[in-house]
């Protein structure tokens, strides 16, 4: 019971989160900051690493709002925009998969959806990022599973009702396959980039190609 225990670790949010969002978006920045190698899957929303200013403040005060905890969301912002550092330093490396719905899940309206997905068009081509986007209707070879993050030998997990700390080797490995399985399933590149025009096209009313 202590290994499992000490292997799994959950914390409710409200409890987390009881003095605001900025504390806990300093203790991400620190786990990206220690990472030099990290991978996330994020099925139906943007990394938070590569959210824009106005993305990140519709999340933050989601989060304010369903939780009701106190409401810091330009500071939590201000913290989220601090941690995507990582991404421009040369010391870090992300290997990211994202499903297609994150393209189309609406955050703000179109404007915030024009604006975000410009924003990871800028980016997809840096160094320390290897993004792949899932689409809709593509064949996984991966039970359907929830998002999460992989920093050094820990993976982190996001819940309705709380955060849950995975360190315990054999279900870390679990999801290390799984984030394989999933990567396999994304597109890259510029097939991944096409994905992300369509999307552009349909938040600006435009017609895709």
């Amino acid at each position: 019971m202590d290994n499992g225990q000490s292997a799994t670790r959950a914390t409710p949010w409200q409890e987390r989160l009881a003095a605001g969002t900025a504390a806990v978006q300093d203790e991400v920045i620190r786990w990206y900051q220690e990472t030099p190698h990290g991978q996330a899957y994020v099925p139906d929303m943007i990394w938070g690493t590569l959210q824009t200013e106005a993305y990140a403040t519709v999340i933050l005060g989601q989060v304010v709002d369903f939780l009701k905890i106190p409401d810091d969301v330009p500071a939590g912002v201000d913290r989220r925009m601090r941690r995507q550092q990582v991404l421009y330093d040369g010391e870090h490396r992300y290997d990211v998969v994202l499903g297609e719905q994150a393209l189309y899940t609406n955050i703000g309206g179109p404007a915030v959806m024009v604006e975000q997905i410009d924003r990871i068009l800028r980016d997809i081509d840096l160094p320390s990022l290897t993004l792949g986007v899932i689409p809709a209707a593509a064949p996984v070879n991966m039970l359907p599973a929830h998002g999460f993050n992989v920093h050094g030998d820990e993976v982190h997990l996001e819940l309705v009702s709380s955060s849950l700390n995975v360190t315990e080797p054999s279900e870390v490995g679990l999801y290390r396959d799984a984030f394989r399985r999933l990567d396999g399933a994304a597109l890259h590149g510029d097939a991944a980039k096409g994905l992300l025009r369509k999307a552009r096209a349909f938040w600006s009313g435009q017609r895709p190609d």
